[in-house]
């Protein structure tokens, strides 16, 4: 029996930030077990077409947080990466405006201008109108009708491919923040208004994939790390993985659902785990090249399968062509054997009404039991690798700090 302090399930962004940090404050009484050939999880690229291609979809550096910065650039310096101010569009029908939609209702004609100030001048959270709890409805009461159907209902229909109000509207501080007199702003000076959204500046690396700063992370910690390794049992009394490896405590950044089937668990909480929803997207290889500036493109038009269309050359050095990501309830009416594409089963965690009482609740059992979530599926949020870094390091922090009491 092997036996450490701390048994990582998963090679992602939480679980490398995690076991890096342990190694760099000295703790080396660690291991991290991950089921794929390499590390990275949703991060990791492959070659394709000459040229890296981000297999987990459009991921990139934020710039915001220093100390995130600063600890990523211990394994892949500043001067690897390239800094971009992002350029994001939104195609419609008729026009590709950029993004934010309401910033950039100056792109359209001034007819349809009118018609969307109009409408958000009636929107209920203009009017007075108490925010509504049903996620269609808050769409409408935030940004009014005309917006509500032309871009945002059909977007998320797309991106989730569930039933809209199953989710709930916590999360919607993620959007972009524009008010009407910021809209009204915009339109008068040709110019965007209010609250950019995140990645308003992002790192790429210069020369390979978004991988890459994973790998290097891996390679720090090669002797803690053992990859091809699946969770097949848990003994979570005994903290013991698949009979052989034994913990004092399990940082989980796997999806839940894989550590409830491999695991006694009681049967209030597998129904938790249950609750749990998730989004399946389908990263698919585009070679031909397109003419713009755009690093991304949002498609809220539902006669087209995918959500959202990248252009790697604008950002990936080196390379051509494109990929879209698609909710795989919808790619999997068009045969896509002709195409390089690329299914992760475990890509957004969904903020369904139920998942932040059951995520609470099932975290608050594991850590009486010594297992602690962490990252995108640990803690159940669609959070940007910046952030699951971030978290990663407070974690490693906070249990290093209790050891030295």
């Amino acid at each position: 029996m092997n036996k450490y302090k701390y048994i990582i399930l998963g090679a992602g962004p939480s679980g490398l930030s995690f076991a890096n940090r342990l190694l760099e404050q000295g703790e080396k009484s660690f291991l991290v077990l991950e089921k794929e050939s390499e590390a990275g999880g949703l991060c990791r690229s492959k070659i394709v077409d000459s040229s890296p291609l981000d297999i987990g979809g459009g991921h990139f550096l934020d710039v915001k947080n220093k100390r995130v910065l600063d600890f990523v650039f211990k394994f892949m310096p500043k001067k690897d990466w390239a800094i971009f101010n992002r350029i994001s569009t939104i195609k419609m029908k008729n026009i590709e405006l950029d993004y934010p939609f309401e910033s950039n209702i100056w792109q359209f004609p001034r007819k349809e201008q009118l018609k969307y100030l109009i409408s958000i001048s009636q929107a209920g959270c203009n009017k007075g109108k108490k925010m509504p709890e049903k996620f269609i409805d808050w769409i409408y009461w935030k940004l009014g009708e005309k917006i509500a159907q032309d871009y945002m209902i059909p977007y998320n229909k797309k991106i989730w491919s569930i039933d809209l109000n199953k989710l709930g509207t916590y999360w919607l501080y993620k959007l972009p923040n524009v008010s009407l007199e910021d809209t009204l702003w915009a339109c008068l000076n040709k110019k965007p208004a209010g609250k950019m959204p995140a990645h308003g500046k992002f790192l790429y690396p210069k020369k390979f994939g978004y991988n890459e700063v994973w790998k290097r992370m891996a390679e720090k910690i090669d002797q803690h790390l053992i990859v091809n390794m699946k969770v097949a049992e848990i003994d979570l009394k005994n903290k013991i993985i698949n009979k052989k490896f034994k913990a004092s405590k399990i940082i989980n950044t796997i999806p839940w659902q894989e550590f409830s089937a491999k695991s006694a668990l009681p049967k209030a909480i597998k129904n938790d785990i249950s609750k749990l929803k998730f989004g399946s997207i389908r990263i698919s290889y585009e070679p031909k090249h397109e003419k713009t500036k755009a690093h991304w493109t949002y498609i809220p038009d539902e006669s087209i399968l995918h959500h959202r269309k990248l252009y790697r050359s604008n950002f990936c050095r080196g390379s051509r062509g494109c990929w879209t990501e698609t909710n795989e309830k919808r790619a999997g009416r068009k045969n896509t054997k002709k195409q390089w594409s690329y299914l992760n089963k475990y890509a957004y965690p969904i903020n369904t009404i139920g998942k932040p009482n059951a995520i609470q609740k099932i975290m608050s059992y594991f850590e009486k039991k010594s297992v602690y979530g962490l990252g995108r599926w640990g803690e159940w949020e669609h959070m940007n690798s910046d952030v699951a870094v971030d978290r990663g390091i407070s974690l490693a922090d906070k249990f290093l700090s209790k050891q030295s009491e």
